[in-house]
């Protein structure tokens, strides 16, 4: 599970950075305006826009990587 992860994150990226979590079975039509089929998806946006896009579990520095490139 990656929820945990996503919650230390956010403490490490307050100031920096929004982690938010979306239930797809709640919001379908969110899921599939961005095209999310499988979970679990996590998107990263910049400037509204999607600046990258993570399917699948991966590491806590995986994710932090992500974050690092788009919250630069």
């Amino acid at each position: 599970m990656i929820a945990p992860v996503l919650d230390e994150l956010a403490d490490e990226f307050e100031g920096r950075a929004k982690i938010g979590k979306v239930n797809i079975d709640d919001q379908q039509a969110l899921a599939a305006e961005y095209g999310i089929r499988a979970i679990p998806t996590l998107l990263v946006f910049s400037k509204g826009q999607v600046a990258e896009q993570i399917v699948g579990a991966r590491s806590k520095r995986d994710f932090k990587a992500s974050l690092d490139r788009v919250a630069a």
